[in-house]
């Protein structure tokens, strides 16, 4: 795949991403055709619904023979390429009236990430990037944090939605809460890791994510300097992902990996 054609597999996945951006705007605040997934703290709305259908809508104009693996609707097609959509990332932020949310769109190839966009619908935020091309917040560049002393790192993470492995999880907040400057839970992942690809955070970890919280987030985290680690899944936990620039990154691992 060409440079070129990274690009133009941006521009599709950005106004694919404003089309359920309008859908969000338009619904926030509200909480119509609420309904449990997984377990009563795992939601999902009309608004999650309508913004899918939106991203889908446009996918289907330009390019229609592609695969897509979605949040609400699940997987479709068997194209070479395939989109990655959670089309509300943060929906009890957003059902909540909390003013923290975002659409995560990325394409794939058989390597990997080759474009996403993560958009921030009320800040009018996009963070963006491509396989080759520079990551960027609504069109000028970004970078991660250089820092490399941990004690001053003002790290990010998210819970599950199972007590059991909140539970865990709070094991190694106490754990990783004593060693940095402090702890930040955005309740957003796609946000938590282009933030922390811009430098708002320092580093980032959390376990649980699905492919759709992770492949555009991952992407324009790499390609601003973060080095991305797996957190290995084990036999009570869900595996999950830490991000940091490289000095922190090994310190960080050797804290949140499992108890």
């Amino acid at each position: 795949m060409t440079d070129t054609g990274e690009q133009a597999l941006l521009v599709i996945a950005e106004e694919a991403a404003e089309a359920a951006a309008a859908e969000l705007r338009a619904r926030f605040g509200q909480r119509h055709g609420v309904r449990a997934k997984s377990g009563p703290t795992d939601l999902v709305s009309d608004a999650d619904l309508a913004a899918e259908s939106a991203i889908r809508d446009v996918l289907a104009t330009h390019r229609p023979g592609d695969a897509i693996l979605a949040e609400e609707g699940g997987a479709s097609g068997h194209g070479a390429l395939r989109w990655v959509v959670d089309p509300l990332d943060g929906t009890i932020n957003f059902l909540f009236g909390i003013p923290v949310f975002a659409v995560s769109i990325a394409v794939e190839d058989a390597r990997g990430a080759l474009a996403g966009v993560v958009l921030d619908p009320l800040r009018d935020e996009r963070f963006a990037a491509t396989r080759s091309g520079p990551p960027t917040l609504n069109g000028d560049a970004i970078e991660a944090s250089a820092r490399s002393d941990l004690s001053t790192a003002l790290v990010a993470t998210g819970f599950g939605y199972d007590a059991p492995v909140r539970a865990r999880q709070a094991v190694v907040i106490s754990r990783v809460l004593p060693q940095v400057r402090d702890i930040r839970r955005l309740g957003a992942a796609a946000l938590d890791l282009v933030w922390t690809a811009c430098g708002r955070y320092d580093a980032y970890f959390e376990r649980g994510l699905k492919a759709w919280d992770l492949a555009a987030g991952a992407l324009i985290g790499a390609r601003a300097g973060l080095e991305l680690r797996p957190l290995e899944a084990t036999a009570e936990d869900p595996a999950g992902v830490a991000a940091a620039p490289a000095a922190l990154i090994g310190p960080l691992m050797d804290l949140v990996r499992s108890t």
